[in-house]
């Protein structure tokens, strides 16, 4: 039997996963395993905290870069995920576990739970800029936000955060200038 995994929907699943860890790590009590395990990593529930830190560690580390998504130069982008990448040891299988379809793993079996993190989130990465670039990434609309966003929308609509506050403030902004006006 052919079981055919959606690997454009777990790359965007991925990435939306990475902006969120991104704009997370800047609150002072982010829960990196929760936020993981809400986004289907697995391992997250089981991982010992200490790989949980580690995780949350190299992901601070590469913080500067996510950032720096909305707007780069696709070169810059793909001259630091390359540079990442090395130094995660990737060796790709395709595995079914826990009810999943067929997918791809980036890791080996025994791979510690954040080298499997970082090597799915890098990939992820890598395959959005050899795809599209960086133009899917945005920064919020919103006057008082600086949050990143993946913008998985058809025609490349999306304007704001995941925070619905964003959008409604804007637009409640807007509609009372009109008013005036």
């Amino acid at each position: 039997m052919y079981v055919r995994s959606d690997h454009d929907a777990d790359i965007r699943l991925t990435l939306e996963a990475v902006v969120d860890l991104t704009n997370a790590l800047d609150e002072p009590d982010v829960d990196v395993r929760t936020m993981l395990d809400r986004h289907d990593f697995s391992r997250a529930a089981d991982a010992s905290a200490a790989s949980v830190r580690r995780v949350e560690q190299r992901l601070r580390t590469l913080l500067p870069d996510l950032r720096s998504l909305p707007g780069a130069d696709v070169d810059d982008a793909v001259r630091w995920v390359n540079r990442e990448l090395a130094s995660v040891s990737i060796a790709p299988s395709l595995t079914a576990h826990d009810d999943a379809a067929l997918h791809l793993h980036w890791t080996p079996a025994g791979a510690t739970f954040d080298d499997q993190v970082v090597a799915d989130v890098l990939m992820a990465l890598a395959q959005e800029l050899a795809d599209g670039g960086t133009r899917r990434f945005g920064r919020c609309a919103a006057a008082d936000c600086e949050r990143l966003f993946y913008d998985a929308t058809r025609n490349r609509s999306r304007r704001f955060c995941s925070d619905p506050r964003c959008a409604s403030r804007t637009h409640t902004a807007d509609h009372r200038a009109r008013q005036r006006s």
